[in-house]
């Protein structure tokens, strides 16, 4: 961890935001409890059973959902998620990580010079650029085939009609009680 983070020039400054704070993770499925401590080397991994800032426990299942920080609620909520202590230690060692941006071409340039990892670079840039795009497609397309072929979804104009319905009939019964309740005064 200590090169990848030497890789990233940026990342010592946002590790000394760390600095001194723990984060372990419990997983359900292995009964051993990973703990991330900071300090200015880097992000030394230990195994304790010891009070921490933030504990988080969960399965395997829902450990790549936890990525996504609308998911949390839902997680917590189906018990699938257990966080004790200051969340923001959770969330800045999320936001770290997510940040983290080593250079790899310099890296590699010490391996197969400056002109080659730069090539390397770039062909690799232009793959993750591809495969972005093609899994972009292919949500489009599957999203379509669900609306338009499979009928699994309503489109966009058929929500904007039901939509006006449902306000519609929300006016006429409206109507509909005012009436009821003036005959009812008579």
């Amino acid at each position: 961890m200590a090169r990848l983070i030497a890789m990233d020039p940026q990342a010592i400054t946002r590790l000394n935001r760390l600095h001194g704070k723990q984060l372990s993770f419990r997983l359900r499925e292995w009964p051993v409890t990973l703990v991330l401590s900071a300090s200015a080397q880097g992000i030394l991994f230990n195994q304790h059973d010891e009070a921490v800032d933030c504990a988080i426990a969960t399965d395997l299942a829902s450990l790549r959902l936890l990525r996504d920080p609308s998911q949390l609620t839902r997680l917590i909520k189906a018990d699938a998620l257990q966080i004790d202590g200051d969340i923001q230690v959770a969330q800045q060692y999320s936001h770290f990580f997510q940040q983290l941006d080593p250079d790899w071409q310099q890296t590699l340039s010490a391996y197969v010079g400056d002109a080659a990892a730069h090539k390397i670079a770039l062909s690799l840039r232009h793959i993750h650029q591809y495969l972005s795009d093609k899994i972009a497609d292919l949500q489009q397309l599957s999203a379509e085939m669900a609306q338009d072929e499979l009928q699994l979804t309503p489109t966009a104009i058929e929500m904007t009609r039901f939509s006006g319905a449902v306000s519609e009939l929300a006016a006429r019964v409206d109507v509909m009680q005012q009436q009821l309740q003036a005959f009812q005064e008579l």
